[in-house]
């Protein structure tokens, strides 16, 4: 189904309709295509693996993070001169 901003305010339980019978609603704006309302049913939700996340095993290469505690431990260290 394709709806307009003005059918959203005007007619919004039959894009509701549209929706519980599972079809996915194009929204314009000016008629020129702005959004997709898709139903929940239809969405997947993607499973993210901490791996695959950039921030993880950033500092994997360096060997001074081999353990994490003894590296925090010395850069709390007082400085004494």
């Amino acid at each position: 189904m394709e709806a307009s901003v003005l059918d959203l305010r005007k007619r919004m339980r039959e894009v509701m309709t549209a929706i519980d019978r599972h079809e996915t609603v194009t929204l314009t704006h000016r008629g020129k295509r702005r959004a997709v309302i898709v139903p929940l049913a239809q969405t997947k939700k993607a499973k993210v693996r901490t791996a695959d996340l950039a921030a993880f095993g950033m500092w994997s290469d360096r060997p001074e993070m081999a353990d994490p505690a003894a590296y925090v431990e010395t850069i709390r260290k007082p400085r004494f001169r």
